[in-house]
């Protein structure tokens, strides 16, 4: 079974880091902070994939093409490390990691990629085929996936429709979604939080008829383009923006394009992310209070 990056990675490479000149200070550096926790890439690997999409993306935006420079890092504490730095003025992140940091960052969602896959994002919950009827039978059990860095985001916007899981459920992070799909089959009290191609990718593992979906989300999206902390200038910010919706329609971009399994970008679905928002919300409230 093969991860997928949420958008960006294919074949070990992943996307991107952007910098630019900012309008207040000529010489300043402007950076695209990728980050997608969970998946495979690192960054000296995705390096050519990155070059190539900057260039891409400067020249979509009208910036001059050596403007930007491209960086990914494919942890949450790699990614909150870079985008502490002043030049992050924009963050191409999943949904979980925007839940989680869109306060502390002061993320302002603009775009949504979409991929080969669609822009929409519907993640399961598998586990051994015949154990679990109800949220209630996951008493004392471990929920893992590529997901699990925010709790929240498992307990609300994944799960929070199927019910609310037991306080002694543990969720827990893993990159290696296969190996906890083997101890799921084994018979384990391990439940495991898919993505759609994950999910899709079940029916061809030798174990996949030993176990179940039973729990599926609302569609909501994949990975957002987001700005940060109001550090761009409207105008460039909006240049950008702009740039990334017509990429897709310029000469040249369909070949890297296609190498992240990536179409285009578009408008962020923001009904979708406002319901997202309000689950991880009373997720992460104390038991009690208002979300």
């Amino acid at each position: 079974m093969r991860p997928r990056l949420s958008i960006l990675v294919l074949s070990g490479l992943a996307l991107a880091t952007a910098y630019g000149e900012a309008a207040h200070a000529p010489s300043a550096q402007k950076t695209l902070v990728v980050c997608a926790p969970g998946y495979p890439g690192d960054t000296a690997a995705a390096q050519p994939t990155m070059d190539a999409f900057a260039k891409l993306a400067a020249e979509a935006a009208g910036w001059r093409a050596e403007s930007l420079r491209a960086l990914y890092d494919q942890t949450a504490e790699g990614g909150l490390q870079r985008l502490a730095a002043p030049d992050a003025v924009f963050a191409l992140v999943t949904l979980p990691f925007f839940l989680q940091n869109e306060a502390g960052l002061r993320l302002a969602a603009r775009l949504q990629a979409v991929q080969e896959s669609g822009a929409a994002e519907t993640w399961s919950l598998a586990v051994r085929r015949g154990r679990v009827a109800s949220p209630a039978a996951l008493d004392g059990w471990e929920i893992t996936g590529g997901a699990g860095y925010a709790p929240e985001f498992v307990r609300g916007p994944v799960l929070g429709g199927w019910g609310a899981l037991p306080t002694s459920a543990r969720v827990t992070f893993t990159a290696n979604v296969l190996s906890a799909l083997r101890r799921a089959a084994a018979g384990e009290p391990v439940a495991v939080v898919l993505d759609g191609p994950q999910a899709k990718a079940l029916e061809t593992l030798p174990f996949g008829p030993d176990l179940e979906i039973i729990a599926r989300s609302d569609p909501m999206p994949g990975t957002l383009l987001c700005a940060v902390g109001g550090r761009l200038p409207p105008k460039q910010a909006d240049e950008f923006v702009r740039g990334l919706e017509r990429l897709h329609t310029r000469p040249g971009s369909a070949e890297i394009l296609k190498t992240m399994r990536l179409l285009r970008f578009e408008a962020a679905d923001r009904t979708a992310l406002d319901a997202a928002r309000r689950s991880f919300a009373a997720a992460r409230a104390p038991a009690g209070a208002a979300p």
